[in-house]
């Protein structure tokens, strides 16, 4: 996968770094694009320029791209540079920084945003997982749609504990993608038991929200899977 990132302070290196461990080939695009910065991240291609001028996304070859990441700490520049890649190169998909909470409702598809990432949001959502349990925390949103990744711990109490994920009937539109037990990642199969104070990973969306909550908090009255 060719992924073009825009902005390469310790965000965009960061992200980088780990595309590249993955395998995946990256072109860092920034206006500071000088020897000592492009000398932490060696491995990548590097673009020195302005990533909202269109002469810049073109010698970057934004159209071969596979995804634009638009990491500045600057919300103007985020949101031009995603409108120009979907708009103008087709892109096919897009990925922003929201710096300022306050920007947050721009950045859609109205703007080419298909994933905004935003950090006071992560932060504040890894603050209440780390003292909730049996609490739902919605980690993100997707832009296209109305699905949102939410995280709950499972309480000790819950009824859920010890059944089988296949035996659980979820609210419609909801969807147990991962489990965090003991710090390690788990991908859940129907025949997989719940355990007290798994961190539970959902695709969901804010109508299920509600329902959700309610069937894992303690002492609620297990949902049973129709036959």
């Amino acid at each position: 996968m060719r992924v073009v990132i825009v902005g390469a302070g310790s965000v965009g290196r960061s992200i980088g770094q780990e595309l590249l461990q993955n395998g995946h080939s990256v072109l860092l695009i920034d206006k500071d694009a000088n020897e000592s910065r492009v000398a932490k991240l060696a491995e990548a291609s590097w673009l020195s320029g302005d990533a909202c001028e269109i002469s810049t996304l073109q010698e970057a070859e934004v159209h071969t791209s596979d995804v634009v990441v638009c990491a500045t700490g600057d919300d103007k520049a985020n949101l031009v540079v995603s409108l120009l890649a979907k708009t103008e190169f087709g892109v096919p998909r897009t990925v922003a920084r929201v710096n300022n909470p306050k920007n947050e409702w721009m950045f859609d598809e109205s703007w080419g945003v298909d994933v905004a990432v935003s950090t006071p949001r992560l932060m504040t959502a890894l603050v209440e997982e780390a003292v909730s349990v049996g609490d739902l925390v919605r980690i993100f949103d997707f832009q296209q749609g109305s699905a949102a990744m939410a995280e709950i711990t499972l309480p000790a109490d819950n009824p859920n504990v010890g059944r089988r994920v296949g035996d659980i009937d979820f609210p419609v539109d909801t969807l147990l993608v991962g489990i965090i037990r003991d710090g390690r990642p788990l991908g859940p199969t129907a025949d997989d038991a719940l355990e007290a104070h798994d961190e539970l990973l959902l695709l969901t969306t804010a109508e299920a929200e509600p329902q959700l909550e309610a069937m894992m908090r303690p002492g609620s009255t297990p949902r049973r899977r129709s036959s």
